[in-house]
């Protein structure tokens, strides 16, 4: 695993400029929870036995992907154009432990995925985009070793998210690896708690829909505001809304973080130490990194980095897929369209417009 790096004064490979018009409208802030935590961290300011009660948040659950995903050879090797670029997998775990038992009509025993973006980073630390992975995708599971020591053999079309629910993070990333040929360098983990105790900490969150959700959390077409419990409600309403599928829950996610964003702006949080320090205790408590980043020392500095991204110039963009013929609860990649896509993360480059429009949609 590379250590953490600064942005190059290099320029960009090919000169890219990510496209705007039309997509402009549709991105998403989908990395605000590791980007408001890292700015959190990077404000600093705080009291020595603050910073070790943060800092012990994430040490004791830190996940050490070098160890998991063993040989470096059976990785994706890094490409040369690809300059100082990083790609972090976060993940959004529906995990019961602890603070999260209880919550969205808990049931004990085991976690899963609800939400994966695998985030790339471009050169030079000005511009982000974010690959939403439907977790009903099938996909074929690399041989894991589970969290428990048990050695899992390969499979074949087998859902995405279950990678993580019988194998967990580490998997996840070794699986998100072999599908894309894409290098993961940094892996986030934001579990139940730690999305709701966010939202209750900034007070709620005003979103805007445009069609009605039908069951679950029942919402007319209109503005609301959401407070936690109803907020993960929300990012997790599948059926009672548009197709039911989980791509129209993918775009209630997406609508929330961007209305999240939006609110942590108009806040202000930045500016206000206090409330900075609540959303970074209650969001350390339930975040997973890996090991490098599982220090508010290694945080920062990658908060750091990170100053230059406008969030106006991140964007976002779904895994090409097309319901499965056998299943069709179930979506697949396309090709050529997911190819040309992970290359285009490969490499650094513009994410190709074709690539956009995904067959399946919610």
């Amino acid at each position: 695993m590379s250590h953490i790096s600064t942005p190059s004064d290099a320029p960009r490979p090919g000169g890219r400029r990510r496209a705007r018009g039309r997509t402009r409208g549709r991105t998403v802030r989908r990395v605000v929870l590791p980007v408001l935590l890292v700015l959190v961290l990077a404000a600093g300011g705080t009291a020595w036995w603050l910073y070790q009660g943060l800092d012990s948040n994430l040490k004791d659950s830190a996940v050490d992907l070098e160890q998991a995903l063993g040989d470096e050879k059976n990785r994706p090797r890094r490409e040369a154009a690809a300059g100082d670029a990083l790609n972090l997998l976060l993940l959004g775990s529906d995990s019961r432990a602890g603070a999260n038992a209880a919550l969205d009509g808990g049931r004990p025993g085991g976690a899963r995925s609800d939400t994966a973006l695998l985030v790339h980073i471009a050169g030079g630390r000005t511009e982000a985009v974010a690959v939403s992975i439907p977790r009903d995708t099938l996909v074929t599971r690399p041989e894991c070793t589970a969290p428990d020591g048990t050695v899992l053999p390969s499979a074949r079309r087998v859902m995405f998210n279950s990678v993580y629910a019988q194998a967990g993070s580490a998997c996840t990333v070794k699986t998100v690896e072999q599908m894309s040929d894409v290098r993961v360098d940094h892996l986030v983990e934001v579990d139940f708690a730690g999305f709701k105790g966010i939202v209750d900490a900034i007070g709620g969150v005003t979103v805007r829909l445009d069609e009605p959700i039908t069951s679950g959390l029942r919402l007319d077409a209109g503005e609301h505001r959401l407070n936690g419990d109803e907020a993960l409600k929300f990012v997790r309403t599948r059926h009672g809304y548009r197709d039911g599928s989980d791509l129209g829950r993918i775009e209630l996610q997406q609508k929330f973080l961007g209305a999240l964003l939006a609110e942590i702006k108009r806040q202000d949080l930045l500016g206000s130490p206090a409330k900075l320090y609540r959303i970074a205790d209650r969001l350390t408590e339930s975040l997973t990194t890996d090991s490098e980043l599982a220090s508010l020392t290694a945080l920062a500095e990658f908060g750091r980095s990170l100053e230059g991204i406008d969030p106006a110039a991140m964007d976002t963009v779904m895994l090409p897929v097309a319901y499965d013929k056998t299943d069709p609860n179930r979506v697949v990649a396309v090709e050529p369209s997911a190819s040309l896509l992970w290359e285009a993360i490969r490499t650094d480059a513009e994410i190709p417009e074709s690539v956009r429009k995904s067959p399946a949609r919610g």
